[in-house]
């Protein structure tokens, strides 16, 4: 072989390749790319005068692990304000407001858990009682489908009552139509969003800095972005203008009901946009909304007589529009929560011609009967979850606001991940940042665990959907990998492949998932170059 640019060495190298269970010790990088694979006594003949060489000591290298779902450029958006996420009680809400900065009039706030109304209905009433009538206040909601605004708010948007959106949103109304502040789905938001000061460009450019160099420190080597909108494209550009981006980005721009012919059109022109460690590639649609906010597209109403309908009025419109980008080779990605959303999205998906390397995908896939966990498998369809939606907002007894308005046959039949990886789906893990963390650990130590890592004493939900070590490892690489056409250059350590990878402290196949989410990440490596480098 020839010379190397970087050996590393560690006690443990897990390739996950097919062929068996060496546990080589060294790894060897040639202009990017794995050159070679042995014992630390083999790393003598690969090296030169100039190459670097690292030995780990007790540590262990992966492939690089990759988040299957977050959102960068939306989420420097979405979290801005008062972080509510641990927030429990009114009487915590109440408080925080009372506390919180405000920017231009403006009270913020994101990541508000609706369990916090203890099965109330979500209204204004605590913002008046903190605040007053008078102080204009939007708060996203952990789903980011949904928000709680002031009569301020509600006031300055121009919003008296009910509206008709050409999505699936809608502005929540009591008895006598008045609106109560609580606002569902995009439409229905950005009438109150889009009337906040706005972020100064310098400030977005250093938030999405510092979010990357995050990702990177927590061991992620790659990230799919779940859209495009707005102003990504220079954001991408100016970062990658001052050097290489610590991870590697595939982005989907969001497709919306009503987008029509130049709409379409727009995506497939934005396939073309590329740089050196990020591209466009996909576009990503929503079939429904979420079970919490009441607009997921469920098979029967669930206990508030909700959830009964398509986030596209006609969803006619979505097989349309899936199917023309489809035939241009754009690998369809969609957001799918409820029973009747999937299986729309695979009968749909089931007519479209595969055109792409690239397979097409559904997100989240919440709660859905047997015959769809087949159906995913035999499709060749790319079921993307994020273990922390089932562990961070539901319980074990099913008190929680989600599995309530399920209730227990489908709360029963939910977050399936060992289902579809026993029926032979390809299962990819992520985050959905912001909506949850992004790190990977808590992520694999949740998959595992069916509870929150560090929470020994909170009670797994659906115990048995549990993935096993490397499963849960192999969703975050084999499967990224292949999930993005790249399973032959990608996501096994073995030479040939790319050489990106991470390097953790402990061993992710064989400590405890607790520990493991507290593991030190020692080195992140995208494309042969460290990205991170820890103490």
């Amino acid at each position: 072989m020839t010379t190397a640019d970087l050996i590393l060495m560690a006690d443990r190298i897990h390739t996950l390749a097919e062929n068996g269970p060496w546990t080589p010790t060294a790894l060897a990088v040639t202009g990017g790319t794995i050159s070679a694979l042995g014992d630390r006594s083999d790393a003598r003949r690969w090296r030169g005068r100039d190459t670097e060489v690292i030995d780990l000591g007790d540590a262990t290298i992966t492939p690089g692990l990759v988040d299957g779902h977050a959102h960068p450029v939306m989420g420097i958006g979405l979290t801005r304000g008062v972080d509510l996420s641990s927030v429990r009680t009114l009487e915590g809400l109440k408080g925080t407001m009372k506390a919180a900065a405000r920017n231009g009039g403006w009270v913020e706030g994101w990541g508000l858990d609706p369990n916090v109304f203890a099965g109330a209905p979500i209204t204004h009433a605590p913002l008046v009682e903190a605040l007053g009538p008078d102080v204009p206040v939007f708060l996203l909601l952990f789903d980011a489908h949904s928000a709680l605004v002031s009569p301020r708010a509600l006031e300055l948007a121009g919003i008296s009552g009910p509206r008709r959106f050409a999505s699936g949103a809608s502005v929540a109304c009591g008895p006598d139509g008045t609106p109560t502040g609580h606002l569902l789905e995009i439409d229905a938001l950005d009438l109150v969003r889009e009337l906040l000061p706005d972020d100064d460009p310098a400030d977005r450019r250093e938030r999405l800095r510092d979010l990357m160099r995050r990702m990177a420190a927590s061991g992620l080597t790659a990230a799919n972005a779940m859209d495009f909108e707005g102003d990504s494209l220079e954001l991408f550009r100016a970062l990658e203008d001052e050097g290489d981006l610590p991870l590697r980005w595939r982005c989907a721009p969001f497709v919306m009901p009503g987008a029509g012919a130049d709409g379409l059109d727009a995506v497939i022109a934005q396939q073309r946009l590329a740089g050196r460690r990020w591209r466009v590639e996909g576009a990503k649609f929503m079939i429904d909304g979420t079970v919490d906010g009441g607009t997921a597209w469920l098979e029967e109403p669930d206990s508030h007589g909700e959830s009964t309908a398509c986030f596209w009025p006609d969803p006619a419109d979505y097989a349309v529009a899936v199917g023309k980008l489809a035939a241009h080779g754009i690998p369809i990605v969609t957001h799918a929560i409820g029973d009747a959303g999937i299986r729309f999205v695979l009968d749909t998906y089931a007519e479209l011609p595969r055109t792409s390397a690239v397979p097409h995908r559904v997100e989240h896939l919440e709660t859905m009967p047997s015959e769809l966990v087949a159906r995913l498998a035999a499709l060749d369809v790319t079921a993307s979850m994020q273990p922390t939606h089932c562990t961070h907002w539901t319980r074990a007894d099913q008190s929680d606001n989600w599995s309530s308005r399920l209730g227990p046959d489908r709360a029963g039949r939910a977050f399936r991940a060992r289902d579809l990886r026993d029926a032979g789906a390809r299962l990819t893990l992520g985050s959905d940042w912001p909506i949850a963390p992004f790190d990977p650990r808590g992520i694999v130590a949740a998959a595992r665990l069916r509870r929150p890592a560090g929470d020994a004493g909170v009670e797994p939900v659906l115990p048995e959907q549990a993935l096993t070590a490397r499963m849960a490892l192999e969703g975050y690489t084999v499967a990224a990998a292949e999930a993005a056409g790249l399973g032959a250059v990608a996501g096994r350590l073995v030479p040939g492949r790319r050489a990106d990878l991470t390097v953790f402290g402990m061993d992710p196949l064989r400590c405890d998932p607790d520990e493991f989410a507290e593991a030190p990440v020692r080195l992140t490596v995208v494309d042969g170059r460290i990205a991170y480098r820890g103490n």
